[in-house]
């Protein structure tokens, strides 16, 4: 029996330069789920658009065949007119694309933009499609799909966004999903229900996928075969088994070298002393008052509630949580851009044995010079950097604004924190396009140090990188800390990630702490239900170690459902208590 989906010699090439696609080969049957994988540049995302015929103007297919479909409808797409392709896409092949942001519209509300894939292909009437769409946002994970349909792009976050992309992509029952990293955006225990629902909706349609993605852990969970890609080159294919098991290529086995994953054995730590803290918050909330529907009806979100948190100089604190837990919330109110409610204390020592400032209540001048001396990496090294600016404007800019040096000074200044960040200085003059997404990151660190802060706030750094990418930048970062003294209040949801860099590890959920530890007592002797949850969700590179989404729904699900020494309801909440020494869980007592 003929595959659903058939590429055979595929090349595709810009120019007259050799081939970013050189002869890729690979099969894809209905039901079955093909796990492409590769660092940055491999040809993965070019390899998918290819079938969909969405490649870049410039572009050549070169050669190749990419045969679709079953019976008397079998096809082949490359020679399909552009009438007949657009029949297809979205219809019988979708694909969820990587960054949200560059796929939904900024001007239509997301519940408009998903019913119109039932409208254009299935002839539904507008609530007929609106119906549809609800269940899906349900099925992804929406907690109010109303509210979610209603919404515009800019007023969810990136994870709410790539929930929308994923219900777009599968309203409609594809034949054939291709899913090019649909889960980066994600946290741990939203990406292993989200792999779950994936499954689901396979073994309800029959269709085949197409997994794109770095996360050999997310291939272990998903994958039925397995094809690495490296600089267009097919360097191992085979079931997910043996090629996971027992790698045969050296590029494979130095992409599971790169993978992180939660020790086996907890490495005891020295005890964290927290006699000099350089950042304190105390009691920190935020409520914000959000449209709930209606004119003017309105309701309150309170982002984070009673969080106290501590991060002793030249350590590092890490928040792990779900999207919505209030993690970033946190970190901009500690980097003084939010402003909490009455009642909340933030203070910050520059210096050890200094007098701590507030930082809730610095004035404009005190709150620049504040801004020299803590600064953030952000998520996606895309949009971090001006794509109008060469590398020196954008390394140089925050020295002009905080009027440090001269122009000699500041270019001297700008090529020492490239070789800080291992990229060479001769790359001042090119504009961020010509790098790659590792490159783009440091280049964001490189940006964060020109102030020579003692703070650096790093919200998911690693989160948008290929493995071996995310190990380099770790790798750095530590060199960072241990050459520059500096203190990480870290923002991610990778356990693994977590696990490495940490001295202390705060979980949060629902905007408060529920579980607080450091990484050798939290990730092997975890109390809370939630904490529980995000370790089982941890997706690991064996296939013989599933994700239990059991565990994970449990955890996960309403806190009304945990256990009731956990449980709580609305804003009434057990306290944070100490177990036993440097380990906290709000509990009952």
């Amino acid at each position: 029996m003929a595959p659903l989906l058939d590429v055979q010699d595929l090349s595709i090439g810009f120019g007259t330069a050799p081939p970013v696609v050189a002869g890729v080969s690979f099969s894809v049957d209905a039901g079955e789920t093909l796990a492409l994988v590769g660092e940055s540049g491999s040809g993965k995302t070019l390899t998918c658009r290819s079938i969909l015929r969405i490649l870049p103007g410039t572009a050549q297919l070169r050669r190749g065949t990419i045969q679709f479909g079953t019976g008397t409808s079998r096809t082949d797409l490359l020679k399909l007119s552009k009438r007949d392709i657009r029949d297809v896409r979205g219809d019988r092949i979708s694909m969820i694309f990587q960054e949200p942001m560059r796929s939904l519209s900024p001007l239509h509300r997301i519940g408009n933009q998903v019913a119109e894939v039932l409208t254009l292909h299935r002839d539904m009437t507008a609530s007929e499609a609106k119906k549809d769409v609800l269940a899906t946002f349900e099925r992804v994970g929406f907690a109010d799909p109303e509210r979610a349909f209603r919404a515009y792009p800019f007023e969810m976050s990136g994870g709410m966004r790539q929930r929308a992309m994923i219900a777009m992509a599968m309203v409609a029952k594809p034949d054939l999903l291709i899913a090019d990293e649909p889960t980066t955006a994600l946290d741990v225990t939203t990406q292993a229900q989200v792999l779950g629902l994936m499954k689901d909706l396979q073994r309800d349609t029959g269709m085949g996928m197409i997994l794109v993605t770095h996360d050999l852990g997310v291939v272990a969970n998903m994958a039925d075969s397995v094809v690495v890609m490296n600089k267009g080159h097919v360097m191992e294919s085979g079931p997910a088994p043996a090629v996971l098991g027992a790698p045969g290529h050296g590029y494979t086995k130095k992409l599971f070298a790169a993978a992180p994953m939660i020790p086996e054995v907890a490495t005891p730590a020295a005890p964290v002393v927290e006699d000099d803290l350089i950042l304190e918050l105390n009691n920190v909330s935020k409520t914000y008052t959000v449209r709930a529907g209606g004119w003017r009806a309105t309701k309150q979100v309170h982002a984070c509630r009673d969080v106290s948190l501590k991060l002793p100089r030249s350590k590092t604190l890490a928040v792990v949580g779900e999207s919505g837990s209030g993690k970033t919330t946190c970190a901009r109110i500690a980097l003084g851009a939010e402003v909490p409610d009455a009642g909340s204390e933030v203070l910050f020592r520059a210096e050890a044995g200094a007098a701590p400032v507030r930082i809730d209540e610095l004035s404009r001048a005190q709150k620049v010079a504040f801004q020299k001396q803590a600064q953030m990496v952000f998520q996606d090294p895309y949009s971090s950097l001006s794509p109008r600016m060469r590398v020196q404007e954008a390394l140089t800019e925050p020295m002009e604004i905080h009027r440090i040096g001269d122009r000699t000074a500041r270019r001297d200044k700008a090529a020492e924190m490239l070789r800080w960040v291992g990229l060479n200085p001769d790359m001042l003059k090119r504009y961020p396009h010509a790098f790659s997404g590792g490159q783009r990151q440091r280049l964001s660190i490189a940006r964060a140090l020109t102030l020579d802060p003692v703070l650096l706030v790093c919200d998911e750094p690693t989160s948008a990188l290929d493995v071996s990418v995310q190990e380099q930048i770790l790798i750095l970062l530590e060199r960072i800390q241990e050459g520059m003294g500096l203190s990480y209040l870290f923002i991610s949801h990778d356990l693994a990630v977590v696990a490495r860099i940490a001295d202390e590890v705060a979980v949060m959920r629902q905007g408060m702490v529920v579980e607080q530890a450091p990484p050798e007592t939290l990730f092997y002797n975890p109390r809370h239900p939630y904490t529980k949850a995000l370790i089982a969700a941890q997706p690991e590179p064996d296939v013989k170690r599933p994700i239990d989404l059991a565990q994970v729904a449990r955890g996960a699900g309403s806190p009304a459902s945990w256990p009731e020494m956990f449980r709580f309801d609305g804003l009434a909440a057990p306290d944070l208590i100490q177990i036993e020494p440097g380990h906290k869980v709000r509990c009952h007592v």
